[in-house]
């Protein structure tokens, strides 16, 4: 259940993504470029977005658990730390540069481009980095 669950939701976020043209660099760096031909786009997607999450999140918290059944632990909320700021940083910038986030990254890595094979790795690479670089527990 949990794969097929997983499955619907994969490809829901992926159709959005190719729907809304947030697969496209041009359309993410159009939205960042708010001196010259700025693009909303990206705030409506993100705006969409909020308003199906947030109340999905609302009733999970409520209930403690998902609607299959499993139990829910969400994260601290209001705890800002040197990682988390460091991470949306790193996210940010790799964002702005590259005009791709991981998502509309994987998908466009099944078209094999140059551009989105790169992208994918220079992620997988950051991944294995960000292992090194979290605190130990002692």
């Amino acid at each position: 259940m949990n794969f097929l669950t997983a499955l619907i939701a994969g490809v829901l976020f992926g159709a959005g993504l190719l729907l809304s043209g947030m697969t496209n660099p041009a359309t993410v760096l159009s939205f960042l470029d708010i001196t010259g031909a700025w693009n909303p786009a990206l705030a409506l997607t993100m705006g969409g977005a909020i308003a199906v999450a947030a109340p999905a999140f609302a009733l999970m918290r409520r209930r403690g658990q998902t609607l299959t059944g499993e139990r829910v632990d969400l994260p601290d909320r209001t705890r800002i730390d040197a990682p988390l700021l460091v991470g949306s940083a790193l996210f940010g910038l790799g964002w702005g540069l590259a005009g791709i986030c991981p998502g509309p990254g994987l998908i466009q890595l099944t078209g094999l481009g140059l551009h989105a094979v790169v992208f994918v790795a220079a992620m997988a690479v950051g991944m294995l980095l960000s292992g090194f670089a979290k605190p130990r527990p002692r």
